[in-house]
């Protein structure tokens, strides 16, 4: 067969430059490539790939490779766009070639800037109006392509000839501005008229200017907004105009009186500008490095959604509420009719209710407030444009009769494409799952944020550390976290100490916590399995050593102990207002991830290819690992604070040296969420390990029992509360409906829905197997608990999938694969190695594998009486109903040292043991019950 003839059931689709398909002013002259394969032939595998350049040049590869593959051309320049067409072989059997995509290199020196940074004059000093800088020039011309390169000290929104140019929010978004300056590409050629053009740009205070942090700090990286813009105008004859901020361009005053990101936005719709007339000073090189300007790796914060008000009425006190029926982060737009001049509007926004009243205690010191000075107008629409808040419902005054249709929320965000989803048969697991995503969206806000509404909104290292592999699930973050990393080393201190937020506003002398700073070798691990990146771990290497070089300098015998450390934060045991007093003994927490970290870059070390590096930390591990389990763990496998966290830590991450010893840990590990009434008891660093561990430990039903628990503290407690965005502490609210009474209280918070990943991985049963999902693992682990379950992932290869369903005594499994992967399939139950698939749709029926029957002469001992959920449910209504213990988990707690006990004893130690002379009428009672006699 001829190698130029095409192969039509076989397509080259989704083209993309290092992880952009939209690649206007990418960061690098050789742009690596990825793209998918859509074929019918089930026998197809690339063998080979060739790329076209611009119509012209090609270049053949003989490789299966078709993620973030090398650029095959020579460097492109600045400003260069290019066109690149794809076609891919099956042995001798090609491909039609793709259709073109599109590449255009930014900036990629500092010296091709001509602009220089500068800054008002007499306008825009800290408490006065947001300025406006304007530049008005003539083009002879029709242009042909024009580009606007824009950034600024602050954040800005630009408009050309008075249309907006792009459609970002809060541009250029936050970054560690000392080291880091992200500028963006702009194509403005639509936007431009022969004859007089201008351009203006406001700009508002942002992150650059604007409060941060709960102590009050304001202007941490300077007090004079400033622009950077450079608009390059190309004629038909190749000649090219430029017009860069320089001191020809001019300042005035908008109607934007304050802007903060915390307190929020005042503006007056009776001011109409004038001309702009005030000086601009050019700042010099010290104040304004033009060596940090870098391009985006990620997308910009722009609006994604708007949301109409789900219901407006008057609170107790006559206050006119909006609930926009889940918890948003961005702001709210308002359209009114027939306006009156010096009229006030007021929006107050907070996330939940207390009294029936907006509940604003959780914001602490930020604002969170908008106002508008009104003009007459026939219609108005009222929305800011640089501030956001943290949301779902909002306090309106100043508009009578304020209708629904008139209300709507503005959802703001980094414009992150969704890639993961999860489904099953249980509606609250389903709502918990979507709560999840919602955080996701409302907290990656250019920095992966702890939370969007008080005054903090910082990028803790520990919460993403934790978090990382969910998020790469549910949305592409590759870019996003890698932006995100580069400010991360750039923060780095030079001893490799890891601040606690990136970008690092707290400026702590030693910031040496364990889980936090484990970010820096954790999330690049996480973003090459999942994407297949190995530059990013090249990139990162230095960081993620320099960590674990750094803590291991603060280790005795192997042991890091003492100095300051988060520890298991928020345990759920932790007094409101001391969320430091974890069950887990910081210590442990810190020498087990100590393990980790350098086991993770002993791997990623192998991967570069760095042997010798490899080998020092693989060494320092495995010292780690002994020196953990001589300090904390006996020789039978208790551990020292005999916490469910240290028992995951030590399961997941290898800790515990002899096989003795992992079995002890196991059922220790049962036996506390036994023990617990199957509610959670972990904090920060246990709770994403806590399903995993007991999966690793052989009780993956026990996992599935802590997931569906609605009591408090669960997962889906806060679902039965109505949250719609997972909380920061498992009881933000209280079950009487209270918000907790401690000062740092959130209700948009990612860290807890950790868990996802296992529903994706185990629940469904789609988990990577090799780095970019190349090979999938499917292994579902069902319960009885489930009837369904499912999870699709858009992966760098295409769409994959896993579904499964119990029906009829069967067990059903269908399995998506994309082209250029393949999948280990483990059918549940059947006791049978894995099956290896290649691309396509692939089905399976077998025994469904959770009708194991229950024995018949009942539980064996009381350990087995609580692990059925049905008859455990019932043990608890007898003795409840009787009065002796209020809830599942005050009596799993009695039970406790009772364990092995055979169940049919149980009923004699109600009177004698268990709760003296209270339990005669609820022995009966269970005796019967136990007996099978019950009615």
């Amino acid at each position: 067969m001829s190698l130029e003839r095409p192969e039509p059931d076989t397509a080259v689709v989704s083209i993309r430059f290092e992880h952009r398909q939209d690649a206007l002013g990418i960061g690098t002259p050789e742009p690596r490539l990825s793209w998918q394969v859509r074929t019918d032939d089930p026998a197809w595998r690339q063998t080979a790939y060739e790329v076209e350049l611009d119509g012209a040049t090609r270049v053949r590869v003989d490789s299966s490779d078709q993620v973030l593959v090398p650029w095959p051309f020579e460097p492109l320049p600045s400003r260069r766009r290019a066109s690149v067409r794809i076609r891919v072989a099956c042995a001798e059997r090609w491909s039609g070639w793709s259709a073109p995509a599109a590449v255009e290199t930014g900036l990629l020196r500092s010296r091709d800037w001509t602009a220089r940074f500068i800054s008002p004059r007499d306008h825009g000093a800290p408490d006065a109006p947001a300025p406006e800088l304007v530049r008005t020039f003539a083009l002879g011309a029709d242009a042909v392509s024009a580009r606007l390169y824009a950034t600024a000290h602050g954040v800005y929104t630009a408009s050309l000839n008075g249309a907006r140019v792009g459609d970002e929010v809060l541009a250029p978004g936050w970054t560690s501005y000392r080291h880091r300056l992200r500028y963006r590409t702009h194509d403005v050629t639509a936007l431009l008229r022969k004859g007089e053009n201008t351009l203006s740009v406001v700009l508002g205070n942002g992150w650059y200017r604007g409060h941060l942090g709960w102590w009050g700090a304001r202007a941490l990286y300077g007090d004079r907004l400033a622009l950077l813009a450079q608009l390059e105008v190309r004629y038909a004859d190749g000649s090219v105009e430029v017009y860069g901020t320089d001191e020809e361009w001019r300042a005035r005053d908008t109607r934007v009186l304050a802007d903060d990101l915390y307190e929020g936005q005042r503006t007056d719709l009776r001011f109409t500008g004038g001309t702009a007339d005030g000086p601009v000073d050019v700042l010099p090189d010290e104040e304004a490095d033009m060596t940090r300007l870098v391009a985006p790796e990620g997308p910009p914060v722009r609006v994604t959604e708007v949301l109409p008000a789900a219901k407006v009425w008057q609170s107790p006190s006559g206050r006119t509420l909006v609930d926009f029926g889940q918890n948003v982060v961005g702001w709210v737009r308002l359209r009114l009719r027939g306006t009156e001049a010096g009229g006030e509007v007021t929006v107050r926004h907070a996330e939940v209710l207390e009294d029936g009243e907006l509940c604003t205690r959780p914001l602490r010191t930020a604002g969170a407030t908008d106002t508008y000075v009104l003009a007459d107008a026939d219609e108005a629409v009222l929305e800011p444009s640089l501030t956001f808040h943290g949301f779902r419902y909002a306090e309106v005054t100043g508009v009578p009769d304020l209708a629904a249709d008139d209300v709507h929320a503005v959802v703001v965000g980094s414009d992150l494409r969704r890639t993961g989803w999860f489904s099953c048969s249980d509606p609250d697991l389903e709502q918990f799952h979507e709560n999840v995503v919602r955080s996701t969206r409302g907290n990656f806000l250019d920095v992966p944020t702890d939370c969007p509404q008080r005054d903090e909104r910082l990028g803790w290292t520990g919460d993403i550390q934790v978090f990382s592999p969910t998020a790469a699930f549910l949305f592409d973050t590759a870019g996003f976290l890698s932006s995100w990393l580069a400010d991360l080393a750039a923060d780095q201190h030079a001893d490799g100490a890891v601040p606690w937020v990136v970008p690092d506003v707290l400026d702590t002398e030693t910031p040496t916590a364990a889980a936090w700073g484990d970010a820096a070798p954790v999330v690049p691990w996480v973003l090459h399995e999942r994407y297949a990146d190995l530059g990013i771990l090249e990139r990162q290497f230095t960081s993620a050593r320099s960590w674990v070089d750094k803590i291991a300098s603060l280790t005795t015998d192997g042991v890091w102990s003492g100095g300051f450390q988060f520890g298991d934060w928020l345990d759920p045991a932790a007094p409101p207002d001391d969320p430091f007093a974890a069950r887990t003994p910081p210590d442990v927490v810190a020498t087990a991830c100590l393990a980790r970290c350098a086991d993770v870059v002993a791997r990623t070390a192998e991967i570069l290819g760095r042997a010798a590096e490899a080998a020092r930390y693989s060494a320092l591990a495995d010292r780690t690992r002994e020196a953990f389990a001589h300090a904390f763990v006996t020789p039978a496998g208790r551990m020292l604070g005999d916490s469910p966290t240290a028992y995951a830590m030590a399961l997941q991450w290898n800790l515990l040296p002899a096989p003795r010893q992992r079995e002890t840990a196991g059922r220790r590990l049962a036996d506390l969420v036994r023990t617990s009434g199957f509610r959670i008891a972990t904090g920060f660093v246990g709770t994403p390990l806590m399903t995993d561990a007991l999966t690793t430990a052989g009780r993956p039903d026990l996992a599935h029992r802590l997931l569906l628990e609605k009591g408090c503290p669960s997962w889906l407690y806060p679902v039965t509360m109505g949250a719609t965005t997972v909380w920061e502490r498992w009881d933000s609210m209280l079950p009487d409906g209270t918000v907790n009474p401690g000062q740092m209280t959130s209700f948009n918070h990612y860290a807890l829905g950790a868990v996802a990943d296992w529903m994706h991985r185990t629940v469904a049963g789609l988990a990577p197997a090799a780095p970019g999902y190349r090979e999938i693992r499917v292994r579902p682990l069902p319960d009885r608990s489930l009837t369904h379950a499912g999870a699709v992932h858009l992966t760098p290869y295409g769409e994959a999938s896993v579904s499964w369903r119990r029906d009829d005594g069967l067990f059903h499994l269908e399995v998506v694969v994309p082209a250029g992967a393949r999948a280990s399939v483990h059918l549940p139950g059947s006791g049978q190695p894995p099956v290896t698939v290649a691309h396509g749709t692939h089905t399976w029926t077998s025994e469904d594998p959770c009708l194991t029957p229950a024995p018949p002469s009942g539980p064996a001992t009381v350990r087995d009486l609580m692990d059925d959920p049905a008859l455990w449910a019932r043990t608890v209504g007898v003795l409840s109903g009787h009065g002796l213990g209020g809830d599942s988990p005050q009596l799993a707690r009695r039970l406790g040292p009772f364990l092995d006990l055979p169940a049919q004893r149980l009923p004699a130690l109600l009177n004698k043991v268990l709760f003296e002379d209270g339990g005669a009428g609820a022995a009966a009672d269970l005796e019967a019950l136990l007996s099978g006699t019950a009615s």
